[in-house]
This record gives structure tokens, sequence and C-alpha cells, in this order.
């Protein structure tokens, strides 16, 4: 399903492959050979999301293009099932695994591994040929890779990040009401899309 978005529209090539029940949504590019499976949603938010050469986005997965932040996904990268990519950047034979979550500003290096379940917080860089093991967080940049039981060592390095800043251009502990207000205006945006 392709739809435009605010004048933008998906651009596939004519060799690519996307599923049926796939969803483009404004400024998407696939390239040549690259597959988008069953109900995977790719979508512009106000920023570009690319697919490289012979890249696979796989089911139920969502890729989100930001403003500040748009959506880079190298040539032979994998993107697992139900994996989350927001506005950030995979480089060149990355595999993320099903579940991985990708944060705005993150970028993955060419031939990394994010494993399932993994986490590569906002403004964060895993490093060409990094690894994040099973369930494990990636924060900082250079990242540090930490696994989940060690929150307040992530914390001590996510706080400086400004996540609410990053994601939503807020400083952090604003209300939960100017968080929600902010989603609702970007998502809002959508209510005129117009299928292609």
């Amino acid at each position: 399903m392709l739809f435009e978005h605010e004048g933008r529209s998906p651009l596939v090539d004519p060799d690519a492959w996307v599923a049926p029940t796939a969803v483009l949504c404004g400024d998407v590019h696939v390239a040549a050979g690259a597959r988008v499976l069953w109900n995977a949603v790719l979508v512009d938010d106000g920023g570009a999301v690319e697919v490289g050469e012979q890249a696979i986005v796989m089911e139920q997965a969502l890729v989100r293009g930001r403003a500040e932040h748009p959506v880079r996904i190298g040539a032979n990268v994998v993107v697992g099932p139900h994996a989350h990519v927001n506005g950030a950047t995979v480089e060149a034979g990355a595999f993320l695994a099903t579940g991985a979550a990708v944060f705005p500003g993150a970028r993955i290096g060419a031939g990394a591994e994010v494993r399932i379940n993994g986490v590569v917080h906002v403004n964060s860089v895993l490093p060409e040929g990094g690894k994040v093991p099973i369930g494990w967080v990636a924060v900082g940049d250079p990242a540090q890779v930490l696994p989940p039981d060690r929150h307040d060592d992530i914390w001590a390095v996510q706080r400086e990040l400004d996540f609410p800043g990053t994601v939503l251009g807020i400083e952090r502990g604003a209300p939960a009401e100017e968080a929600t207000r902010r989603y609702a205006d970007l998502f809002g945006r959508h209510r005129d899309d117009k299928a292609m």
C-alpha cells in the first residue's frame, strides 16, 4: 500500500519487491533488489526513508524517518521481524534481529549486529562490526554495550543523550501533556494522506 504524504510519494525501483500488505508512506525510496515483506511499515514522519540495494525489511518491522533524523538503511542490511528503526542510519551489511530497537540519531556501523531484542539508544554509535547481544543495550558515542540488569550504568549515559529533546524537542521532565501533544501533532499530519 503506497501513500502520498504532504506531497511526497514512495519510489520503488522496478527490481525491488514490496509485499501488498506493506505500507510505504511519503518520502520512502526502495532500491533495486530490496525486499519489504508483509505488514512492514515504512513512514516519512517529516524525514526520508532510504532502503539500499538488496536490503531486506521483514514482517511487522517499523521504519520511521524524522525531520531531524532521516532513515538510511544501507545495502545488504537485514531488518528483522518486529524490529524498529526510528530516525537512524544502518550501514551496509548490518543485521538487526527480531525485535531490535534503534532510536533517533543512532548509527549502526557496517557489518554490525543488533541481536534479538537488542537496543541502540538515541544518539548512540555502534561501530563497524560491533555487536549488541540478545536483550542488551548500546548507549553512548562510542556505544557502551551493557546488559539490561545494569540499569543505573545505562541511565548514567542515556540521561546525557537527551531522549526527550531528540525525539520530541522537549526538556526532560516536561509534563506528559506536552509529550502527547507533540506526538499528536506529528501523527495528525497523516490525516490527509492519499492512497496511490
